[in-house]
């Protein structure tokens, strides 16, 4: 396989260069040296040219597979850098490197057949580790804890992390893994001792099941702890946290997210599968007293720059498209915002993510409702 750069000083197209490859290289090697007739014959493969355009220049990659021999290859290599121009425009290619693929599969193999011979190993590592977890459960058994009504773990009040899960047979079954730190919302709403063990401890991580319910669960406890909820851990897609073995628990806690993100995912995920239930539109609402007292929060902002606005109705500093997303994410209960700009479909997503339900901005584009977040223009003021 050839690799190779292309620089041009002006611009041109895929079909240009390839032109340029087989067009300005007939001749040069001699008749059994022809591209045209080594690609009909097999012997060198499909030309993949990619291309960057930036400024009326452009950079770009060149890929050739060949099946002739090295010093073939490195001849075909040498002309490609005998071309100087590409329709008007002067060019350069220049050849980085010659890799020989049979070498590159035959590494991949080896590679490969060491991690299916590790899993063939750790397959049976593991069922004998289960048959001594089953046992050792009996006498966890009776570790479980009550915390103010809640079923939790012996640890829970001692340790600097919390995990919040479900239910009682979640916390059991963590239990049976040496995970002594769990505790359960037992389904009945989220209590405020809860809260108040969550805001004393450094990490706080919900751990839930891996359906609906989870995503709904997330929600609830998102909803009454806040930033005391630092974390979120998915059990496997349709599985849940009961049923969980020791190597699925380890690996879903440890892929954790930070649970700003992890809200602000789900709640737009949900709030698009309302769309497609319910539907969108345009709605022509008038406006709110509360939306129009926003409109001189869009005095002295950039083009594209934004405001959330808090609880109390105050605004926060200017904020840059690029990191609107993730100030949005780390935003406690926004009320609404302020986009110097035209609404668009990102805009819906971001509001939507944290939570908010209004948005004013300098236009609205056709759809002015979605995913359960309402845009008005200054022009609706």
């Amino acid at each position: 396989m050839i690799h190779a750069t292309i620089r041009t000083d002006g611009t041109v197209a895929r079909k240009d260069v390839i032109g340029a490859i087989f067009g300005q290289t007939e001749g040069l090697l001699g008749e059994e040296m022809q591209l045209r007739k080594l690609q009909r014959t097999g012997r060198i493969g499909h030309v993949d040219v990619v291309l960057h355009q930036n400024k009326g220049k452009v950079r770009g990659e060149i890929k050739l597979s060949t099946s002739i021999d090295q010093i073939q290859t490195a001849v075909i290599g040498a002309a490609l850098e005998t071309i100087d121009r590409i329709g008007p425009c002067n060019a350069s290619i220049k050849v980085l490197r010659i890799e020989n693929i049979v070498s590159v599969k035959r590494d991949t193999v080896i590679d490969r057949a060491k991690e299916l011979l590790l899993s063939i190993v750790n397959a049976g590592a593991d069922e004998s580790r289960n048959i001594l977890e089953e046992v050792a459960a009996v006498l966890n058994l009776d570790k479980e804890a009550d915390y103010k009504g809640m079923t939790a773990g012996p640890n829970v009040t001692k340790s600097e992390g919390l995990i919040i899960v479900e239910g009682r047979n979640d916390v059991l079954n963590l239990l049976k893994y040496d995970i002594k730190n769990s505790i359960a919302t037992m389904g009945s709403g989220i209590k405020p001792e809860l809260l108040e063990l969550a805001k004393s401890k450094k990490m706080v991580t919900a751990f839930l099941d891996g359906d609906r319910g989870g995503k709904l669960l997330l929600m609830e406890i998102s909803g009454v702890l806040g930033k005391a909820l630092t974390h979120v851990a998915f059990a496997p897609q349709s599985r849940e946290v009961e049923h969980l073995e020791m190597k699925v628990v380890t690996k879903s806690l440890s892929q954790k997210e930070t649970a700003g993100k992890v809200v602000a995912r789900i709640q737009s995920q949900m709030n698009r599968e309302d769309d497609r239930s319910v539907g969108r539109g345009s709605e022509a609402l008038e406006t709110p007293d509360e939306v129009k007292a926003w409109a001189g929060m869009l005095d002295g902002l950039k083009q594209n720059q934004a405001v959330i606005i808090h609880e109390d109705g105050s605004g926060s500093d200017p904020i840059g498209a690029s990191k609107l997303q993730e100030t949005l994410a780390e935003s406690s209960n926004p009320q609404g915002l302020v986009f110097a700009g035209k609404v668009t479909g990102k805009i819906f997503d971001y509001a939507s993510g944290a939570g908010i339900e209004n948005v004013l901005g300098t236009s609205v584009g056709k759809v002015t409702r979605k995913s359960g977040v309402q845009a008005y223009s200054t022009e609706d003021l």
